[in-house]
């Protein structure tokens, strides 16, 4: 199994991070989750073609998780595919997909389908390609040899006070080769998440403030209910006996900032632990 971080900066541009995006490639499969900005570019300097993918999962509906999804499913097509593809995400995936082929590129899609007709051949609609699904619980199995584990997981619906239909996020946990890697989205502790990390060998997660970032009302809400900053994030993977910390989705901090964040994980949490880097892959 083979991990690699697309994108690992989140909704603030970044010149040195893409959007939030994760590729795991496993018994010759490439499964990714999320699609921030850049995602189809990014795939290409790791010489993926975005037509190579197997499954699409999105954690939940932020911008800088699904703001590459368009480019992404439109370049696969203009790449030639014409394969089924499978997206799947919390309620409101679907939608989502829908708006992008009937609305956001609608008259590209004209326009493509036409200009194939004049030079004498047919494709088919990326429309009838891709499959939605929304999806909250139980796993999806795109092999025999692989499953991924959906659960429910906190990303500030509860303090907020949204319901069901209002907003939900997702986390997934990839399990083949007697191995298994979970990426949590910006989850905080709560709902499914000790399930879905529990012993995992590699645990990607959100890490977005470090303790002395955390200086006001507004940032100490962000941390505890939105975002897990370093000593929740150190306490999840304590409690779950993981092997290998990820650390992803981080504002932008200086050196020692990012020393203090790493600092303060390892008083809490012994195993491995690495700071997320674009294009960086690790093997399971």
């Amino acid at each position: 199994m083979r991990v690699s971080l697309l994108g690992t900066g989140g909704p603030r541009p970044d010149p040195e991070r893409q959007g939030p995006s994760t590729l795991v490639e496993v018994d010759g499969l490439c499964l990714l989750f999320d699609a921030g900005r850049g995602v189809a570019t990014q795939l290409a300097r790791i010489d993926v073609a975005p037509d190579e993918l197997d499954a699409i999962f999105i954690t939940h509906h932020h911008f800088d998780h699904v703001g590459g999804l368009g480019d992404l499913l439109m370049a696969a097509w203009n790449h030639g595919r014409d394969e089924p593809l499978a997206v799947y995400g919390p309620r409101g995936t679907g939608a989502i997909v829908s708006a992008i082929f009937e609305q956001v590129y609608v008259a590209d899609i004209r326009f493509r389908i036409r200009e194939a007709e004049v030079n004498g051949h047919t494709i088919r609609s990326i429309a009838d390609i891709v499959t939605a699904h929304d999806v909250e619980s139980g796993y999806v199995q795109p092999d025999p040899g692989v499953r991924v584990v959906v659960g429910r997981v906190e990303h500030g619906e509860s303090a907020l006070g949204l319901g069901d239909d209002e907003w939900t996020a997702v986390g997934y946990r990839v399990e083949a080769e007697e191995k298994a890697v979970t990426i949590t989205g910006d989850a905080v502790a709560g709902r499914d998440l000790a399930q879905l990390v529990d012993a995992t060998d590699v645990l990607v997660a959100c890490c977005y403030l470090a303790s002395d970032e955390i200086d006001s009302d507004e940032t100490r809400f962000l941390s505890e209910h939105v975002l897990a900053g370093g000593p929740q994030v150190a306490a999840i993977a304590a409690d779950a006996g993981c092997n290998h910390l990820v650390l992803t989705h981080l504002r932008q901090k200086s050196q020692p900032m990012l020393e203090a964040l790493i600092a303060e994980i390892r008083q809490i949490y012994a195993g491995q632990i690495t700071v997320g880097q674009d294009l960086l892959s690790l093997d399971v």
